[in-house]
This record gives C-alpha cells, structure tokens and sequence, in this order.
C-alpha cells in the first residue's frame, strides 16, 4: 500500500470516528431533554395526586363551596388526560398542556382563597400540611420546567451547530419545544383594597 492510500484510510476512520461521536452526544443531549420532560410530568403529577386529599379536606368544611370543588376536579382531570411524546414535542402540544395546567393552577387559587373564609379549615392540620406541600410542589414544578428549558437550549443549539447540523439532520434530530411564560405574565398583578 501506497503512503498515500494509508493517508486516505486514516482520514476516513477519523472522519467515521467523530462523525460516530457526534452523532452519539447529539442522541445523549436528546435523551437528556426526554428526561428532563419525565421530570416535568412527574411534578405535575405530584400535584395532580394531592387534589383529591386537598379537596376532600375542603369539602368536609365547606360544603356549599361545591361550584370551585368541582372546577379543581374538572382542572385536574383535563390535565392529566393530556400526554405528550418527549421525543416529538410541538409548541401547539406544549402549548395545549400548558394550557391544562394553568386551569389547574387557576382553579388551585380559587380553592385556596376559598379556605380563607373559613377559620377552622385554616387551623386544620392535613389542610395546612396539603397546603405546604402543595407549595413546595409548585417550586419543584418550576425548577423541572427551568431544567427542561436549559437542557432543550443546550440540544437545539447543539443541533444547529455545525457540523453537528448535518449530522441531526440526516438522523432527523429536531429542535425542542420551550415552556414560555403565559400570556399577560409580564404585567404585574393589579392590587386594590
């Protein structure tokens, strides 16, 4: 064999080798975003799981409040009937579930502010501790969505990098989808009194 063709040979398993490791970050850093999307879900869940103790608490106090038990049920259950692929996420799906769980949100604060009416809910033990780690589930939700947009930074960026670009590209690797801030966000709460 010619100096040249040895030349040529190694040129190419370099060129297989990094086209091989590249492809592979680029599937390691796609998982990574599948993961962070498990983690998001599993938040959601959590809180999806502790509505019914929750509700069950305020329906032994208030009763007559039937109209906003009901709505946070009805919340619960539309959010949870919504899944999503992680690995072909679109902002209309991401956007949809979002959606869901802003009603869960919304009807949480309705339930919430309603407890304020009544003293001895307030006092009560298990609706003070469902409360806490409510709470605290709302903070691990916003870290999960926080991780899920740093790591799906991280890959779309990756993927429009090149060389990588081609590489994503013939392994049809897509960009992913943000969580964004809802809509009016950006105004501060008006506060009258």
């Amino acid at each position: 064999m010619s100096k040249k063709t040895i030349i040529v040979i190694v040129a190419l398993v370099l060129i297989g080798a990094y086209l091989f490791s590249a492809y592979n970050s680029l599937v390691t850093a796609d998982e990574g975003v599948t993961s962070e999307w498990r983690n998001v879900e599993t938040a959601y869940q959590r809180r999806a799981d502790l509505i019914p103790n929750l509700v069950a608490t305020v329906k032994g106090y208030a009763q007559h409040e039937s109209q906003t038990l009901k709505e946070v049920i009805e919340a619960r259950s539309k959010a949870t009937s919504i899944t999503i692929d992680p690995s072909n996420i679109t902002p209309e799906q991401l956007a949809e579930y979002q959606k869901a769980q802003n009603g869960v949100s919304s009807a949480l604060g309705k339930l919430l502010a309603v407890a304020e009416s009544y003293p001895d809910l307030k006092a009560n033990q298990n609706f003070l501790e469902l409360q806490s780690q409510l709470e605290g589930t709302e903070n691990r939700i916003a870290v999960a969505r926080k991780k899920y947009n740093d790591v799906a930074r991280d890959f779309n960026a990756s993927i429009r990098r090149v060389p990588n670009n081609f590489i994503a590209s013939f392994a049809g690797l897509e960009k992913h989808s943000y969580f964004e801030a809802e809509e009016g966000a950006e105004k501060a709460p008006k506060v009258e009194f």
